[in-house]
């Protein structure tokens, strides 16, 4: 029988991440439409979802674009965590950063991650090309919207439930609540 090279290995991974022995979610804000940005950017800047965020991915490793990235304060990468930044332009490299060129390189580079939870944090390419692969999803739900250009899957019209939601928060006038939601 022959031995499965590297290059299989990327083969196989690219399928899904069934299994691997990783915890893979999304996470995302989004509005009443299920929009996550405009120009590069988030639609409202909500401190508690920020820290919403950061207390949720802390110590884990996160999949973002090169434009996710570049959004970032300073386009840097998100200290306390391992960045990993899916970009197809081969010329990019990110201090910091472990940089794939495909979803097949970044499941491949995930391996040597089993023991730690993985969120993919956007933007809308990355979440359509991982969205299967994940089984939970942490959506900060804002009761308004916005002029938008980037938009996450509407999970509520995909058949997924939430399993958990919290009291509703207000900031700046804006009304928002974190829930998880889990496939059908």
């Amino acid at each position: 029988m022959e031995k499965a090279g590297a290059g299989s290995l990327c083969v196989l991974a690219a399928n899904n991440t069934r299994g691997m022995d990783i915890t893979m979610n999304a996470i995302a804000v989004v509005d009443e439409n299920w929009a996550i940005g405009k120009d590069g950017g988030l639609l409202v800047h909500l401190p508690g979802d920020l820290k919403y965020y950061k207390k949720r991915t802390l110590g884990h490793v996160i999949v973002v674009g090169r434009k996710t990235l570049e959004s970032f304060p300073g386009g840097r990468p998100l200290p306390g965590r391992t960045n990993i930044v899916l970009t197809a332009n081969p010329q990019f490299e990110a201090e910091g950063c472990i940089v794939c060129r495909s979803k097949a390189e970044v499941l491949a580079k995930l391996q040597e991650f089993e023991d730690q939870e993985v969120f993919i944090a956007g933007g809308a390419t990355v979440y359509q090309q991982f969205l299967d692969d994940c089984d939970d999803f942490y959506v900060t739900k804002i009761d308004a919207s916005f002029d938008a250009d980037r938009y996450f899957p509407n999970l509520d019209e995909m058949g997924y439930q939430v399993t958990w939601e919290s009291p509703v928060q207000e900031e700046n006038g804006i009304a928002y609540r974190f829930l998880k939601y889990i496939r059908p």
